[in-house]
């Protein structure tokens, strides 16, 4: 379960119209229409219904309540120990970006959901990415320990390599490309951001475009990081100023470490 970092469900010919139309309505920045199309009546359409509003969150710094209700619903309807963990998994992404935005202090309970998160889902298995890559993202933007990001990344890669992930696998390729410009590795920079974004245009996951863009462009040299930087803002605009977190970046001068 990784349906916030998912690109099986929907985004491939031959998936289930339903998954299609959710991938559709999500890659658009649509994420409560995709969301009513899932009816929260089992627990796998509870979990995909609850990720895509918190989600919202993140890219929107709205929405919260809506995601938190969504949640429970899940929690509540989670059986098994990978229908627990990947409600936790949720649990402390939305910890973690309400903390990352600025609207509550809740890093202690990201921490903690993840944790129970681990416990629950066995490494190797599908969920386990996922995990990884959320927990890279705890240490390096909460805890500000690049080491243990790059750890977790580096697992997280690995992970959706295995399973085919390839969306999860971009934000991979973004997040260790991330750290490797902050060491002043540009080679290494360039080539992971271009991944991120040559995977993210091939899925279509528009709402992902911009940053991926503004982020190979921190590593690239003019006019290049230009011209980049102009198409990210394009998009940017295009989509209502969706993730609204980018329009820091794309205010001159363009700075900032990568969100999601």
């Amino acid at each position: 379960m990784a349906h916030t970092a998912m690109s099986g469900n929907g985004t491939t010919a031959g998936d289930d119209p339903l998954q299609t139309a959710v991938w559709r309505l999500r890659s658009r920045a649509c994420w409560a229409d995709a969301a009513a199309l899932l009816e929260p009546r089992t627990a796998d359409a509870a979990l995909q219904r609850a990720a895509l509003l918190v989600e919202r969150c993140l890219y929107t710094e709205q929405g919260w309540q809506e995601a938190e209700d969504a949640l429970r619903t899940a929690e509540a309807l989670a059986h098994t120990d990978e229908e627990r963990g990947a409600a936790a998994c949720e649990r402390g992404y939305l910890a973690y970006a309400a903390t990352l935005l600025g609207v509550r202090d809740r890093a202690d309970e990201a921490r903690a959901a993840l944790g129970r998160t681990a416990a629950l889902i066995p490494p190797g298995a599908a969920g386990r990415a996922l995990l990884d890559f959320r927990r890279g993202l705890v240490a390096q933007n909460l805890a500000d320990a690049p080491q243990a990001a790059r750890a977790a990344f580096r697992r997280a890669h690995a992970g959706a390599t295995a399973h085919g992930d390839l969306l999860l696998l971009s934000f991979t390729w973004r997040h260790l490309a991330g750290l490797a410009l902050r060491e002043g590795e540009l080679a290494e920079a360039r080539h992971g951001f271009a991944e991120s974004l040559r995977i993210r245009e091939e899925l279509g996951y528009l709402v992902g475009t911009a940053p991926a863009l503004v982020s190979l462009a921190d590593a690239e040299v003019e006019p290049e990081a230009s011209r980049l930087r102009e198409e990210a803002r394009r998009l940017f605009q295009l989509l209502g100023g969706v993730p609204t977190w980018l329009a820091r970046q794309l205010a001159p001068p363009a700075a900032g470490a990568a969100t999601a």
